[in-house]
């Protein structure tokens, strides 16, 4: 009886794979052990870097908040695929296959050298892409050798392992090669806790000199809109950072510098010293498509970011402040949004908690009525007061407009894409804002109706968005169209001409299309 087997490629494949992911363990757990990041990591933190800012806009429009799970799968797939033809050709050709392998090592040995995401020093950080090349060297040598074997009798019989396979030892060298991967990603389970995490849980932030007033009442006037308070876990997130930054409160500082008369540098402590404030307020996010969901509003507390310049002394001539995160990404704010009398503010605290771990603990920049983009700087540990002419940020770098604030827009929450209502209960609903300025009306119609005024929610600042609900006392059956316009407090009524995000936001009428039964 001829017993089949896998093809000895197919195991060398595979040899090639179980390699690569020991190795990767393995340098994954010196990264966890070093403070530095992952070669994994790295190599997509070095992509993130180099993105040109179409295919970013392509990644948040295909996957959204998930572009940065997208990322890092996709990099562990061309690198299980790179391994895989490793193995193949290492049957006949080692000397290749351990070429492939040092090339891999050698690009994420680049990519964490310049990585900006970690405080460890360069020998340092070198340890995990040279721990991973050398692991996955050895394993890979060693898994291929039983298959290499010289076979003077030719092949076994059903299949093409040679005769002298001794397959114990080649299951040993993969139960032991297995066994390095388990160990590694142990390491990295048990180890890799973050300090952030720890640091938060015993951070308490004291009581606001100046508290929010109170959420109005009137508002969520319809099930399944949006809540005038958007939860922390349902807050939308977008940035760059493939891993959250690990900023233990103990050790964060933040420096303001630059154009001032006195140079400040302040601790955690100090910050929580200084005279807090506690506002709702509406972020949004430049990406957001028309009727999407990047925009959210919570209650912040913060201290004033005005308060902290005017300390430093600002020097004439200055018009923008150069921020930059614990992870590198440096943004550009208009100096003047900052000093206007809004509440801009150095933000420790999100509805009512220590700012969360992905939303840019210990603390991050909310600055009122501009785009994320422009403003919204997490893991804050840096502030330069310069001029726009001095330096060039991230995203406008890729293009972005230098300056921008949130254009006037609307959304349909209620109905949802093709949703039914029975003919007597058509009831629709959504928000609209124009923050730091304030929504004075919200008008709806049905297919190409006349505009109908839809009733407001009560907001407590400008700096807010409106929650608006209509209902069709007299619907009519068969399938319809709902579009939605707003109109800010200046009387500016949104703009029905279509624009796409880039370079600062976009522009047009929300519409869903339903049915009434």
């Amino acid at each position: 009886m001829v017993h089949h087997r896998a093809p000895r490629r197919i195991l060398a494949a595979g040899s090639g794979v179980l390699a690569a992911l020991a190795g990767t363990a393995a340098g994954t757990a010196v990264a966890t052990l070093t403070g530095a990041p992952s070669p994994v990591v790295a190599v997509g933190n070095a992509f993130v870097a180099r993105t040109p800012g179409w295919l970013k806009d392509f990644a948040v429009r295909q996957f959204g908040e998930n572009d940065k799970a997208v990322l890092l799968a996709g990099t562990a797939v061309v690198l299980l695929l790179v391994a895989a033809a490793a193995g193949w050709v290492g049957l006949t050709r080692p000397r290749v296959a351990v070429g492939i392998v040092v090339a891999m090592g050698l690009v994420a040995l680049a990519a964490t050298l310049v990585d900006t995401t970690t405080s460890a020093r360069p020998a340092v950080a070198a340890l995990a892409p040279l721990t991973t090349t050398v692991v996955g060297v050895a394993a890979l040598l060693l898994l291929l050798e039983p298959l290499r074997s010289p076979d003077p009798l030719g092949p076994r019989p059903g299949d093409d392992l040679p005769s002298g396979f001794d397959r114990r030892r080649f299951l040993l060298t993969v139960l032991g090669t297995a066994a390095v991967a388990t160990v590694g990603g142990g390491v990295t389970r048990l180890l890799g806790t973050s300090d952030a995490a720890t640091s938060r849980a015993a951070v308490t932030i004291p009581p606001p000199a100046s508290a929010a007033p109170p959420v109005p009442a009137g508002v969520d006037p319809l099930r399944g809109i949006t809540p005038y308070v958007t939860p922390n876990r349902d807050f939308y997130r977008v940035d760059t950072a493939l891993l959250v930054p690990d900023v233990p409160a103990d050790t964060w500082r933040l420096r303001i510098h630059g154009e001032v008369d006195r140079e400040l540098d302040l601790d955690f402590a100090a910050l929580l010293d200084e005279r807090l404030i506690e506002r709702r307020i509406t972020l949004t996010c430049v990406s957001n498509e028309v009727g999407g969901p990047y925009a959210g509003n919570a209650t912040w507390i913060g201290v004033p970011l005005a308060d902290l310049l005017r300390r430093a002394g600002v020097r004439d001539g200055a018009d923008a402040l150069k921020s930059t995160s614990a992870d590198g990404m440096v943004i550009g704010t208009p100096l003047e949004a900052v000093l206007d009398g809004r509440d801009a503010m150095v933000a420790v605290a999100m509805n009512g908690e220590p700012l969360p771990l992905d939303h840019g603990f210990p603390a991050r920049m909310v600055v009122p009525g501009l785009y994320g983009y422009v403003s919204a700087t997490k893991w804050l540990v840096d502030i330069e007061v310069t001029r726009f002419s001095e330096f060039t940020a991230y995203w406008t770098e890729r293009d972005w407009a230098e300056q921008a604030p949130i254009k006037l827009a609307s959304r349909i929450d209620v109905p949802r894409g093709f949703e039914s209502f029975p003919r007597d209960a058509v009831r629709v609903g959504g928000v609209a804002w124009a923050q730091h300025v304030g929504v004075s009306a919200v008008e709806v119609r049905v297919d190409d109706g006349p505009w109908q005024q839809a009733r407001l929610a009560p907001q407590d600042g400008i700096d807010t968005w409106r929650q608006w609900s209509w209902r069709w006392d007299d619907a009519t059956s068969g399938d319809h169209t709902l579009t939605v316009r707003a109109t800010d407090a200046r009387g500016v009524t949104q703009t029905s001409d279509r624009a796409e995000p880039r370079p600062d936001g976009s522009t047009g009428w929300h519409s869903v299309r339903f049915s009434v039964e």
